[in-house]
C-alpha cells in the first residue's frame, strides 16, 4: 500500500497494530479522523492518554477501576463471601452481562502456562490466598477457560485453598472444552455459574 504522505502512513501503521485491524481498515480510520475538526481529534487522543495515565487497579480484586476500589467490590449489596476467580477483565464483563452472579471477583491476570513462561508467581494467586485466609470468604468459584492451562490453574488453586475452610467449586461444563468465557453466550455462561459443581467432583476417582 503506497502513501503520498509519511504522516498518513505512520498513522495507518499505528492503527494496524490493534488486534483485528488490517491496513485497509486502519486507512479508513485515519481518513475519517482526517476529516474531523481538530478539537474532535484532540478529544479522541486525550481520551486514551487519560485512560492510560489515570486508570487504576482495584486493590481488592485487581479489576480495572477509576478508583482504588472498583464499583463491584465497593457495592455492599454484593455477596462478599462469594469470590469468582477469572483470568482477566473480559471474563468479568462476560459474567456480569449474564446478571446471574452477585458475588465479587478475583482477577488472576492470566493462567499458568509453562509453554508461555507463565508460572504461579506471575499471577495474583498469593493475594487470593490472603483474601481467603483473612477474609469472610465461604466459597471460591473457579471460572477459568476450559483448556489444559485453565485446568492446570484450577488444580493448583484447589491444592492451595484446600487447607482453608472454604468451598471450592467450578463452573458447570456447559462451556465447551477449549472455549474461553468471553466467547460463550450469556445464557450458557449464566447457567454454568448457577449450576456450578464442587471441584472435587471434577477430579479423577
Amino acid at each position: 500500500m503506497d502513501f503520498s504522505s509519511r504522516l498518513i502512513e505512520n498513522a495507518v501503521n499505528e492503527f494496524a497494530k490493534l488486534p483485528g485491524v488490517g491496513r485497509k481498515t486502519a486507512l479508513r480510520f485515519v481518513l475519517y479522523l482526517l476529516k474531523q475538526d481538530a478539537r474532535e481529534v484532540a478529544r479522541f487522543s486525550d481520551t486514551f492518554l487519560k485512560m492510560k495515565n489515570e486508570l487504576k487497579y482495584c486493590k481488592c480484586c485487581h479489576n480495572i477501576s477509576d478508583s482504588d476500589l472498583c464499583e463491584i467490590c465497593a457495592n455492599q449489596k454484593r455477596d462478599h463471601s462469594l469470590v469468582c476467580v477469572v483470568e482477566d477483565i473480559r471474563d468479568v464483563m462476560a459474567i456480569e452481562n449474564t446478571h446471574q452472579y452477585n458475588g465479587i471477583y478475583h482477577i488472576l491476570g492470566g493462567i499458568i502456562s509453562p509453554m508461555d513462561g507463565i508460572g504461579p508467581d506471575d499471577l495474583t494467586i498469593q493475594p487470593l490466598i490472603e483474601k481467603v485466609k483473612h477474609g469472610r470468604v465461604k466459597e471460591v468459584i473457579m471460572a477459568l477457560s476450559t483448556t489444559m492451562e485453565g485446568d492446570t490453574t484450577n488444580f493448583y488453586l484447589y491444592k492451595k485453598l484446600s487447607e482453608f475452610n472454604v468451598s471450592v467449586s467450578t463452573i458447570a461444563r456447559g462451556i465447551a472444552i477449549g472455549d474461553e468465557l468471553e466467547y460463550a453466550d450469556e445464557v450458557t455462561l449464566g447457567r454454568s455459574i448457577v449450576n456450578r459443581t464442587p471441584y472435587e467432583k471434577q477430579l479423577p476417582a
